[in-house]
Parts: C-alpha cells; sequence; structure tokens
C-alpha cells in the first residue's frame, strides 16, 4: 500500500477513535460512571478522566492497583482483594460494592464491575472494568422511610418481593413505566415473569447471600411487556415490609454500560490483534511469531518432541514490485501464504516476518522425510502460476530448515541458522530447500529423490524377481523358493532391497511393490508347473501395510485364479514384530488367509518381542530362523543355544523349521543335527533370476 494511503487511513482511524472517545467521556460523566483497565502482564493501570474525579485524585497520579486499594476503607479491603482476584482466576463478569475514601476525605460507596480479555491463545491478557458512584443511592436506601415520595417517582426501577414466594410486594413508578405493566398487574406476578434467564439455582444462591449478608448485587436481563429485553444492575437489600420477610431491589438500567463495555472488548481484541498480526495477510507477525517460537520450545522440551523452523524466502520478488508496483506485490504476497497456508497442518505457525520473508514452525515432526515432503509441496505450490492483476506470474520459493534440539535450543539461534540456510538453498540456485546441516540436506534430497524415482519405477514396471531356494537337507532337494524383489534402475542398474524398501515402507509404495512382486512371482510359478517342472512352495514377504489392506484377502484370491495359481503353492511370511503392533486384527486376518490352503510363516523369529500366547493362537505353518542367530554357528554359544531353543520350540508346536543365512558347512552340520533340516542361503545357492532357476530346475 503507498504511503499515503497509509496515512490517509491512519488519520481516518484516529479521527473516528477521538470521536468515540469524546462519547464515552460525555456517558461517564452522565451517568457517575468511570472506566479503568489493568495489563495482568505488566499490572500497568489506566484511569478514565471520570474515574479520577470519583476518587478526587490529580489526572497526574499514576495509577496502579496500589492506589486504589489505599482508597478502599479498611473494613471493606478484603472482600474488594477477594473479589478482584475471582475476576482474573474466572474470567466472568464480576460486580462488587465497597466504601472508598476519597482524597478530600469524603466517603462514598462505589459499584464495581470489571471482566478479563483474553489473547488468541485464550491466556489472560488484561481486566476492564468501570466504577459507578452509587452514594447518593445509598443515601437514599437508609433513609428510605422520609423519602419514600422520592422512590415512588424515581426514574430508577424499585421493587419489593416476597423473601418466600419471590412474588412483587411493591413496585415503583419507575418500574412500571420501565417494564410496560400497571401496579395491579405487578401484584399478580414473581420475579421469574419479568427475568426470562434468571434460573432457580441462581436465585437460591443469591437468596443464600443475601440471608448471610444482608444485601448482594446483582446483574439479569429484563422482559418488557412487549417482548423487548434491556440489561439491569441490581442492588438487593434483605428487609421488613408489612411484617413479612422481603427485600428491596433497585435496579438501574445499564444497556448503554453493557454496550459500551462490550465496544471497550471489541476495541481492545481488535487493538491486539492489530498488534500481532500482518495488516496485509492477516498472518501473525514478528511479534507474535516470536511468542509462538517461544511456546514451541518449551512445549518440545517438556515433551521431549523435536520441531522445525523454516525460513521461506520469495525468489526475485523485489523485481515484481520494482516493474508492476507495490500493488501487484502485495496480491502476491497475499496468494502465496494461501499457498502456504493450504499445505500446513492445523498446529503449525505460518508467519510473515517482513517483505517477502515467511516463517513456519512444524510441530512434532519425527523424520526428515516428513519435512522434506511439506517442503517440497511448498515449492510446487509456489511454482504455480499466479494471475495477478491482468498478469501470469511465476515465481519460485527458496525455504531454510534449522531443527530443534538438533541444530539449537534458542529462539535466536534457530531464527539465525534458518535464516543461514535459506541463504545456501539461494546459493544452490533457488527454488529449493536446504538443512542448516548440509548432512541432513543431502539424505532429504536422497529420499525424496529416491520416492519420486520409486513412483516412476512402479509406473514403469522397473522390478524385477530374483528366486532364493530352499532346500531339504536329507533329501538334498529344492521345495521351495523365496521371491526377492530387485529395481532395475534405467541409470543405476541393480538396486539392493536395503536401498529402497525402507523408504517404500514409510511413503505406503510397499503396499504396491508387494502386489506387483507377488504377480511377477505367480505367474512364473504357475509357468513352471505348467511346463511339468517342480519348484516347490513360493515364499513370499507381506508387508503388514498390505495385510491391513480392507480387501487384500478378496485381491489375494482373484490373482491366483486369474493366473492360475493354487493355494498350496503359495506360502507367506510376517515378522513377529508387525504382527504384535496389533495381534488381535493380525491374527483375525491370518486365520482368514490360512482358511484358503495357504500357508504361513513367522520371518526373522527370536529378534522380536512376540508373546508365546499370541504365538500358540496364531495359524502357523512355519517358524523361520533369522540370519543373525545362524551367522556365527557352531561356535557361538548363545547362538547355538538360542537356536536348539527355537528348534525346540517349533517342534512343541508341530511346525516345519527353516533356518535363513546357511552360508557354511559347519552351520548346514548342526542344523541337521539338531533337527532344522530346511535351510536356505549362500552355500546352497544365492538369490537368481527365473532364467538360472529354470537350468537349476
Amino acid at each position: 500500500m503507498p504511503n499515503e494511503l497509509l496515512s490517509e487511513s491512519l488519520a481516518l482511524a484516529i479521527k473516528k477513535l477521538e470521536a468515540r472517545e469524546n462519547s464515552m467521556r460525555q456517558f461517564e460523566e452522565l451517568s457517575n460512571l468511570g472506566s479503568w483497565e489493568i495489563d495482568l502482564k505488566t499490572n500497568a493501570t489506566l484511569w478514565s478522566k471520570q474515574t479520577y474525579k470519583i476518587y478526587a485524585e490529580e489526572l497526574s497520579v499514576e495509577p496502579d492497583l496500589v492506589l486504589f486499594f489505599s482508597h478502599v476503607l479498611p473494613e471493606d479491603l478484603q472482600s474488594a482483594q477477594i473479589a478482584l482476584q475471582n475476576a482474573i482466576k474466572n474470567g466472568s463478569v464480576t460486580s462488587f460494592q465497597c466504601r472508598i475514601q476519597r482524597c478530600n476525605g469524603e466517603v462514598a460507596h462505589v459499584i464495581i464491575n470489571g471482566q478479563v480479555i483474553y489473547d488468541d491463545d485464550k491466556n489472560p491478557l488484561k481486566i476492564i472494568g468501570t466504577t459507578q458512584d452509587i452514594t447518593q443511592l445509598k443515601i437514599i436506601q437508609e433513609h428510605s422511610d422520609e423519602l419514600a415520595q422520592l422512590i415512588e417517582y424515581s426514574s430508577n426501577e424499585i421493587y419489593i418481593v416476597n423473601l418466600e414466594t419471590f412474588q412483587y410486594l411493591y413496585a415503583n413508578k419507575g418500574a412500571c413505566a420501565a417494564l410496560g405493566y400497571s401496579f395491579d398487574e405487578f401484584l399478580s406476578m414473581n420475579i421469574y415473569d419479568i427475568n426470562p434467564y434468571l434460573l432457580k439455582e441462581k436465585v437460591s444462591k443469591l437468596k443464600k447471600e443475601l440471608l448471610s449478608n444482608g444485601h448482594v448485587l446483582n446483574r439479569s436481563e429484563h422482559k418488557r411487556k412487549d417482548g423487548s429485553l434491556y440489561h439491569v444492575q441490581s442492588y438487593i437489600h434483605k428487609l421488613k415490609y408489612n411484617g413479612v420477610n422481603a427485600y428491596v431491589i433497585f435496579d438501574t438500567d445499564i444497556s448503554k454500560s453493557i454496550e459500551a463495555e462490550r465496544q471497550l472488548q471489541r476495541q481492545s481484541l481488535q487493538l491486539y490483534h492489530q498488534a500481532h498480526h500482518d495488516t496485509l495477510t492477516d498472518l501473525p507477525n514478528r511479534t507474535l511469531f516470536k511468542d509462538r517460537l517461544a511456546q514451541a520450545i518449551i512445549s518440545a522440551k517438556r515433551n521431549t518432541k523435536a520441531f522445525a523452523l523454516l525460513f521461506i524466502d520469495l525468489d526475485q520478488f523485489k523485481k515484481i514490485n520494482d516493474s508492476l508496483g507495490h500493488h501487484v506485490g502485495d496480491e502476491v504476497l497475499v496468494e502465496a501464504s494461501k499457498r502456504f497456508k493450504n499445505n500446513l497442518r492445523e498446529e503449525d505457525t505460518l508467519a510473515r516476518l517482513g517483505g517477502d520473508e515467511f516463517t513456519i514452525i512444524l510441530k512434532e515432526i519425527k523424520t526428515l522425510q516428513d519435512i522434506a515432503t511439506i517442503c517440497q509441496k511448498i515449492i510446487l505450490a509456489i511454482k504455480e502460476p499466479m494471475e495477478v492483476d491482468g498478469h501470469t506470474l511465476y515465481i519460485s520459493s527458496s525455504i531454510g530448515i534449522s531443527l530443534y534440539p538438533q541444530d539449537a535450543l534458542s529462539s535466536h539461534d534457530l531464527i539465525k541458522y534458518a535464516d543461514t540456510a535459506m541463504y545456501k538453498a539461494k546459493d544452490e540456485g533457488r527454488d529449493n530447500f536446504q538443512f542448516y546441516s548440509s548432512n541432513m540436506t543431502a539424505l532429504a534430497f536422497e529420499r525424496v529423490v529416491m520416492e519420486s524415482s520409486l513412483r516412476m519405477a512402479i509406473k514403469e514396471q522397473q522390478f524385477v524377481v530374483y528366486y532364493q531356494p530352499q532346500y531339504n537337507i536329507s533329501q538334498n532337494a529344492i521345495i521351495g523358493m523365496e521371491a526377492l524383489i530387485r529395481w532395475k534402475h534405467p541409470s543405476l542398474g541393480l538396486v539392493a532391497p536395503s536401498k529402497f524398501i525402507p523408504i517404500a515402507e514409510e511413503s505406503g509404495l510397499i503396499v504396491e511393490i508387494d502386489q506387483i512382486v507377488m504377480k511377477l512371482a505367480m505367474k512364473q510359478f504357475a509357468l513352471w508347473y505348467s511346463q511339468g517342472l517342480n519348484p516347490g512352495v513360493l515364499s513370499l514377504n507381506l508387508a503388514m501395510k498390505q495385510l491391513s489392506e480392507k480387501y487384500f484377502i478378496e485381491m489375494l484370491l482373484e490373482t491366483m485364479h486369474g493366473i492360475g495359481f493354487k493355494p498350496e503353492w503359495l506360502e507367506l511370511e510376517v515378522t513377529e514384530g508387525q504382527v504384535m503392533n496389533n495381534p488381535d486384527a493380525s491374527i483375525e486376518k491370518l486365520k482368514k488367509i490360512s482358511e484358503i490352503g495357504v500357508e504361513l510363516a513367522i520371518d526373522d523369529f527370536g529378534t522380536g518381542y512376540s508373546s508365546l500366547a499370541y504365538l500358540k493362537k496364531m495359524p502357523l505353518n512355519k517358524l523361520k530362523i533369522d540370519r543373525s542367530f545362524v551367522k556365527d554357528l557352531p561356535d557361538d554359544e548363545e547362538d547355538a543355544a538360542i537356536t536348539k531353543a527355537i528348534i525346540a520350540l517349533g517342534k512343541s508346536l508341530n511346525l516345519k523349521l527353516i533356518a535363513e543365512g546357511v552360508e557354511t558347512q559347519g552351520q548346514r552340520d548342526f542344523l541337521a543335527q539338531h533337527g532344522c533340516d530346511t535351510i536356505q542361503g549362500y552355500f546352497y545357492a544365492i538369490p537368481m533370476p527365473a532364467e538360472e532357476i529354470l537350468l537349476l530346475l
């Protein structure tokens, strides 16, 4: 926005505020009502001119709570302090009456109302309120017998109510005029007739307080005969009336006061919002961002969590401002902020520090891949063409990232390091993101590129299946094969599973990859069987994400039926760790798979924390002894003992046994000696492509 327009807007806003302040000042003088506010963070206190007048203080005196309480008479001091504390604690409108001594020595009666204002995060920000001089009203109440005529014709509403039945015993002309009812009509009514929102529980509480203290204050809404509503402030005092236990109510119409309080509250909230938000994008500004960052550090430290700070700069933004004007630049900033926000979670904080600089606090980040994914989404979102004022604009962004607690523990250092990383991103050619640690940047980029390449590999069917034979020792014959995935990358060649399977599992791509392996391997086995060969049982690794798919069993049956693959040719391997993540649901699904004739094996047995109780419930056919226990056989005593225990457990549960990773004669002989007669490993054969397996068969 040009400076001239900004100046005009500010001048107009100032005039409106001055006019509003004049109206408020006149209202306070007419109603003998003073306003005030207390900053609950700094205890700074502001009094209106009428408030100074009520306390007879000089305008030059700087007010605070100590000054206020110094005016309260000692007999009322404790109740006044408690009332103020309750207001701060509960945040609700509070009213209390006390006596004060003015600077000129006069004693006055006042009613004080207050309400707490909260910030965006529901933290108490300030308390605003009013002080009303009711000295004259008290004088009237204390001399009611002599001033009966004055009460009758008072503009205030005055009622006398039966303490037990709550029926009206008296209503003055001011009450009749205010409500629109005649005196006789009032005598047939009770307090609920003109107080539609007054609850019986509240009345019971007020009555108890009235009997205890002799008087009570209350606010309520009156309903006139024509149905309209207005707010009243009630001073209620216990008395005897014609020999009946009763109480007198002095009601004052405070509708204007209520509206003034609401207006003051709206203004306070508006001013707070303006002080903490960017006027162009309405995002948190630098002040609020620093507060949110400090809170994020406190929360992360308390919960032992990590978070990331992103520092974003729009590339070449200055050229847009210089060539097309600031109004176009402003529209670009607004659109950019929307695109940032659309790619974030509710709990993340997006802020504009100024110019084209933005920051994002990503809370409770678990992996670098999560950060990299969000950064990639932001970069792609900003690169989409922007249609602004008839121009099609193409811009990009550079993102710097610092991590808590890895990179720094303070707000200052996190901001500095993220800013440094952002300039590093610009040095790398813009339109990218960089971590403060170069190692982290390389790792994150590698994972992003790998995931992108995996998606392309799935689309272009770049995967091939290798098969590792499984042998029966006593028969020295192939009894089955494990299908193992290989990625035939167009430029990198054959990529080992250890390089891409973890990323596939994290991104959810493992489900599609497992389905590809399943179809390729089943087709190959069905072909071998049709050629009169006997490859045995096909062993497939099954990821829990695939097992958890709602229609997995239907998909499995459909695939076998379409290929002509028999269920008895298939064995599915699951790891014990995966099953134990959700044992009941997993066992239920595995039982359904077993019922269709497919065998089940526990892979990597002994490396997890399985429960024997659950193991007994599972419809297993085979235990697979992990290579970590096999590799040091027969020399390592602990591995030997564990392996023998697994073999004994398997036999006691009538399960088949197979050991993987067998590479030496000594390992083979140990396993054969102790009852494991099926092995898999380099001792017999390495994983091979289908054409080499064909020769072996």
